[in-house]
C-alpha cells in the first residue's frame, strides 16, 4: 500500500518531466553545416551558430541577429532616455505653472485689504440707506 503512494506520484512526475523535455527538444532544430551546426528556435525563428568544443555544443547568435538585436536595444535605450527627459520637462513645467499661479503672501494681503475696505464701504452705504429709510418711514407714518 505504501509503495503505491510513492510509485504513483513518482510516475506522474516523470511523465511531466518527459513532456517538458520533449517540448524543449522539439523547440530547437539542429542542422549540420560546414563549420559545425546551425540551431534554429522554431518558436522565435532565432538562428545560432554552434560548434563542438571539448565534447560540448557551444552556440552563439548569428552575426546579423546580434547586430539587429543590438540595434533594437540601442533604439529602446534612446527611446527610454527621450521619454525620461520628456517626463522631467513636463514635471518641471507643471510645478512651475503651479507655483506661478499661486499669489505671494504680499499679494494675498493686499487683496484682503482691498476686499475689507470695499465691504466696510458697502456696509456704510447700507447703514446710511437704513437710516434714510427709517427716517422716511417715521415721516410717512406721521403724515398719515
Amino acid at each position: 500500500m505504501r509503495l503505491q503512494h510513492i510509485l504513483i506520484p513518482a510516475a506522474l512526475v516523470s511523465l511531466v518531466a518527459a513532456s517538458a523535455w520533449s517540448e524543449e527538444t522539439d523547440r530547437y532544430r539542429l542542422e549540420k553545416s560546414a563549420n559545425g551546426y546551425v540551431r534554429m528556435d522554431t518558436e522565435t525563428g532565432a538562428m545560432s551558430i554552434c560548434e563542438e568544443r571539448s565534447g560540448q555544443l557551444v552556440c552563439k547568435m548569428a552575426a546579423d541577429e546580434r547586430a539587429a538585436f543590438q540595434d533594437e536595444v540601442d533604439r529602446l535605450q534612446a527611446l527610454m532616455k527621450a521619454m525620461d527627459e520628456r517626463v522631467t520637462k513636463l514635471e518641471n513645467s507643471l510645478s512651475a505653472r503651479l507655483e506661478s499661479k499661486l499669489p505671494s503672501e504680499e499679494d494675498f494681503d493686499k487683496t484682503m485689504n482691498y476686499m475689507e475696505r470695499m465691504l466696510r464701504g458697502f456696509m456704510g452705504i447700507v447703514k446710511e440707506m437704513d437710516k434714510d429709510n427709517g427716517d422716511g418711514a417715521k415721516l410717512n407714518s406721521q403724515k398719515t
